[in-house]
């Protein structure tokens, strides 16, 4: 049987946690990787390419919320169709036949760097370096054939770049998870496919609130009312508005029309309530050895 083949646009380049995430959400489909460098990259590229899926980070259990994605996403025409928790785990990855003692600077993503800290304290001769990406960090490594040097990086990034492992899962905390956004400018048409298997549970909207005694928590109240719980709430500010905010908020539910009786409910007492997206609860998944990966439900 032939397997669609999808166009996915990642953060970062192939290898990267981005990519993982993608091939454990599409798993019965062939993939095309089209790297970004930058999520404003990856935006322009799916308004560029419609027919393009994307893969977005929007949380991380250790940082938190990535607030420039939620701004890019709500301006945007893209609409959330599903979601992805990756197990973050990252590998100090090098060329053949070198050990720990021969490295002498390390490359990878800000973020990667401090969430291996500790471990790098263990070897003070090494220096850390921040660079744009993890894989890319890896495959700068296999391509210039570069001794002495390594980089934090994936499993993945360790097998697409033929280099080898001096230190597996070298990341100080081990329940690091990053929740991943998948989007698409077909939302309607997925929606609607998830709606007829009675698969949809989970929807992410904004809104703004009037300047009133207690607007927040009316809201809330009516949301419980209608059995909806709410599971993610972030504030930002809005610009050139002063003390105003936006609430961009995650909701889960068991009947989705008492949810969008729900959103009728509660929009007369917001300003500009926009869905996001309604999807499926994502899964929480564990990559292992050769890019495979092992998945379990979150919920």
């Amino acid at each position: 049987m032939n397997r669609t083949i999808k166009k996915i646009a990642i953060q970062g380049w192939p290898g990267a946690n981005h990519e993982i995430a993608a091939r454990a959400y599409f798993e019965e489909d062939t993939l095309e990787m089209i790297p970004c460098l930058t999520f404003p990259d990856l935006f322009e590229t799916l308004k560029n390419d419609r027919d393009c899926y994307g893969i977005i980070a929007i949380e991380n259990t250790l940082v938190g919320g990535l607030l420039s994605n939620y701004t890019m996403l709500k301006d945007s025409d893209l609409t959330i169709i599903g979601e992805y928790k990756l197990r973050i785990k990252h590998q100090l990855l090098a060329l053949h036949g070198q050990s720990i003692s021969d490295i002498k600077e390390v490359y990878s993503h800000p973020m990667a760097i401090a969430q291996c800290e500790a471990f790098f304290r263990e070897y003070p001769h090494i220096k850390l370096i921040e660079s744009e990406d993890t894989a890319l960090s890896a495959k700068r490594i296999a391509d210039e054939q570069l001794t002495g040097i390594g980089a934090i990086a994936s499993e993945l990034a360790a097998e697409m770049y033929n280099l080898e492992t001096l230190a597996k899962n070298i990341e100080t905390n081990k329940k690091n998870y990053t929740r991943f956004l998948v989007v698409s400018d077909r939302g309607k048409t997925e929606t609607d496919a998830l709606l007829e298997q009675n698969k949809i549970n989970k929807s992410s909207i904004v809104f703004s609130l009037p300047h009133e005694e207690g607007s927040l928590s009316k809201v809330l109240t009516i949301l419980a009312f209608y059995n909806i719980n709410l599971t993610k709430i972030q504030s930002l500010p809005i610009v050139g508005q002063e003390w105003e905010y936006l609430f961009y908020v995650d909701l889960t539910f068991s009947d989705y029309k008492r949810y969008l009786q729900s959103l009728d409910a509660i929009r007369p007492l917001t300003r500009k309530l926009k869905s996001l997206g309604e999807y499926a609860i994502g899964k929480q998944s564990y990559p292992v050895n050769n890019g495979h990966i092992e998945t379990a439900n979150s919920n």
